[in-house]
């Protein structure tokens, strides 16, 4: 009698609970530890910017795999990748609801409504300027892993250049659509010190993309770089060369 395979539970999913378990006791420590000035904020803004260097080691496969072999190379930058995205995530979230300025536009502002258990006010006029920012802000990047994997995108180990969809009218559209939801959840919620470091995350995720298409022009060389000159990196709407 043939025996039945053992189902063995990705590694994503496992990093993706401890995410969960780790935004839960955030939430926690913002409510049991209330710091003045904003501290939080600024915790959530170090911590954001601290892990680029887990972020750069994670793209550089080609010298952990020479340094320590294939197999545990990959499994070195695999690791690094899920660590260094799951952390990324979780205090870009946390800039978002860290205790801070609350601002208003002095447009409509009679107009809004109370969150219930949260107590959170929303006016409708910074909904209506949001809600476009949130929308296509999660749309690109849905689309974007639908072509690429949830694996890929987290553990930073691309398999090949993908051109198509979504990746043939720009080259990051996970970053890109992230960034349109930063603005809209910041204009949404009315957290202030969050819209204002926005040129921050954008010099963040810059950064970011650098290192990244750096290691991907090592990896797959003229193909990438063909790839770079025909696509744009950011804008989806800027021409191509």
């Amino acid at each position: 009698m043939n025996e039945k395979k053992r189902k063995t539970v990705p590694i994503t999913v496992i990093y993706d609970i401890l995410f969960s378990l780790l935004f839960i006791l955030l939430i926690l420590l913002m409510v049991i530890f209330p710091i003045d000035y904003s501290g939080w904020f600024i915790i959530n803004l170090i911590g954001i910017i601290s892990i680029l260097p887990l972020y750069f080691w994670s793209l550089e496969h080609e010298r952990f795999e020479k340094k320590y072999g294939k197999k545990k190379g990959e499994k070195i930058t695999q690791t690094l990748g899920l660590i260094s995205s799951e952390l990324f995530f979780l205090f870009w979230i946390g800039i978002w609801i860290s205790p801070q300025p609350k601002f208003t536009i002095k447009i409509l502002d009679e107009y809004y409504f109370i969150v219930p258990l949260i107590n959170l006010k929303i006016y409708m006029i910074h909904l209506s300027i949001a809600l476009p920012f949130i929308v296509v802000g999660a749309w690109i990047p849905l689309k974007a892993i639908s072509i690429m994997s949830i694996e890929v995108a987290e553990t930073h180990k691309a398999k090949k250049v993908i051109t198509s969809g979504m990746y043939s009218y720009i080259r990051h559209p996970q970053y890109f659509g992230g960034f349109l939801a930063h603005i809209g959840i910041s204009l949404l919620i009315s957290a202030f010190f969050s819209l204002i470091v926005t040129p921050i995350i954008f010099l963040v995720i810059y950064v970011m993309i650098k290192k990244e298409e750096k290691e991907l022009i090592k990896e797959f060389r003229e193909t990438y770089r063909t790839y770079k000159n025909k696509v744009p990196m950011f804008m989806p709407f800027r021409p191509s060369k």
